[in-house]
């Protein structure tokens, strides 16, 4: 009998742990970015209900960051051109660490929108440094692991960090502090690698009249999952506080989202491959929008039941962003894909400011039901959408699709949207250009 792992298998596990060695530095460094940011988002959201802030001043202070987000994604190449990647990735880290203590030192929500803005803008820049970092270290054969480690490591941080909300006092300044602390401690890692930075070169975008001609649903869906990714991230500790949950309960039910698209990002984005990859963006945006509804009646049962469900909100809704992408990228030359990601994070982005605008005029009309009503209408409309481009276009043949990589969200990592064939053909042209002067001095 054969043994069940071949030498084959651990060939390719030995690359990947070398592969995942050449980036250790990032990996450290990103999750204890995502520590920080986890942690001051929610704690935002438990003290916007503790100092008495409005539900409209909260959600348009959550939507400063996705504001900032923005910004930060167009602005950062142009930095990173000028001055370098390390320095780039120092610079937006301390000021997104100082943004934090700015929070202790002055409760006042307009304040704290503008920090919101300052800390999306940072971390917008700080995942564009990142992912380019990350693309130069690896190889055609370890990409793709490379990126789902990339998502792991932002997603699993983004989780974590909600159960450092039980290690002091959610009314002192102690959390903002710890949450400063680790954003200035990722630079640690940063810089004293030795690793070489790479070169950075920004892709022109491709216009969004363009795009929508190309992939109008992928565009539509892009908009959508930002607005309802972006409730989820921001508003879930404000709704939390809203129903009388605990700060630990509170943990669990921020962390359950996110666990949630953690364990169905792979699953779906295989299942995307094998079968028509819009019935499937369509049933899962339809199982989003159910798995909110069944929310909202949970949170009248027991705490676990809402757990449960709000694991099945993340489950479906997170993965949606990577569908989209995958799905556009089927009607794109390898030419066109770099450039078309990039529109479509900024689609994403801008939809995503509006996420916590809707649940928080919702809200305040609704109460607490407004959050999953937000959530469960916006997945609505994106599969009444999908269903109306299936009456208007004829499916793609399965083997014209590209295989599907599952990719953080814009709302968590806003250019962890570039695609693998695109990316493998950049850097094959970049690796020849660099063998190049090798080859004539020999």
């Amino acid at each position: 009998m054969a043994p069940p792992l071949g030498a084959g298998f651990w060939y390719g596990f030995c690359r990947m742990l070398v592969a995942i060695r050449s980036a250790w530095a990032l990996f450290v460094g990103l999750g204890m970015l995502m520590l920080g940011n986890g942690l001051q988002n929610s704690l935002i959201g438990i003290r916007a209900g503790v100092e008495a802030f409005s539900t409209e001043a909260t959600g348009l202070m959550m939507a400063a960051y996705y504001v900032g987000l923005l910004a930060g994604a167009i602005v950062t190449p142009k930095v990173v051109g000028n001055v370098g990647h390390v320095r780039t990735f120092a610079a937006l880290a301390s000021t997104a660490s100082t943004a934090a203590l700015v929070h202790a030192v002055f409760v006042d929500p307009w304040t704290w929108g503008a920090m919101r803005a300052v800390t999306g803008f940072c971390y917008a820049g700080l995942y564009v440094v990142a992912e380019s970092w990350l693309n130069d270290r690896a190889t055609n054969e370890t990409r793709g692991t490379l990126l789902s480690v990339y998502m792991v490591v932002l997603l699993g941080g983004i989780a974590s960090s909600q159960f450092l909300l039980n290690l002091a006092d959610t009314n002192s300044y102690l959390l903002f502090v710890l949450a400063s602390v680790l954003v200035s401690m990722a630079l640690v890692p940063i810089s004293v690698s030795a690793t070489p930075v790479p070169e950075f070169e920004a892709p022109e975008p491709l216009g969004l009249r363009a795009l929508y001609r190309i992939s109008p649903l992928g565009m539509v869906g892009a908009l959508g999952t930002g607005m309802a990714n972006a409730a989820v991230f921001s508003m879930s500790a404000v709704y939390g506080s809203t129903v009388g949950l605990s700060v630990p309960q509170i943990a669990i039910f921020v962390s359950a989202s996110i666990v949630g698209g953690m364990a169905f990002q792979w699953p779906i984005g295989r299942l995307s491959d094998k079968l028509d990859r819009r019935r499937v963006l369509t049933a899962v945006t339809f199982a989003a929008a159910l798995a909110a509804l069944l929310a909202s009646l949970a949170a009248r049962a027991e705490p676990l039941a809402l757990y449960a469900m709000m694991f099945l909100v993340g489950g479906m809704s997170l993965p949606m962003y990577s569908l989209c992408i995958a799905h556009t990228n089927d009607y794109l030359t390898p030419k066109q894909m770099v450039s078309a990601s990039g529109t479509l994070m900024m689609v994403g982005g801008a939809g995503a400011i509006f996420g916590p605008i809707g649940v928080s005029l919702l809200m305040s009309e609704m109460g607490s039901d407004g959050f999953f009503v937000c959530i469960g209408a916006v997945h609505t409309a994106i599969g009444v959408f999908a269903l109306y481009r299936m009456l208007r276009r004829a499916p793609l043949p399965l083997q014209e699709q590209g295989a599907s990589v599952p990719l953080a969200s814009t709302v968590g990592a806003p250019t962890a949207t570039l695609p693998v064939d695109a990316i493998r053909d950049q850097m094959d042209r970049d690796l020849a250009a660099m063998a190049a002067p090798r080859l004539r001095r020999r």
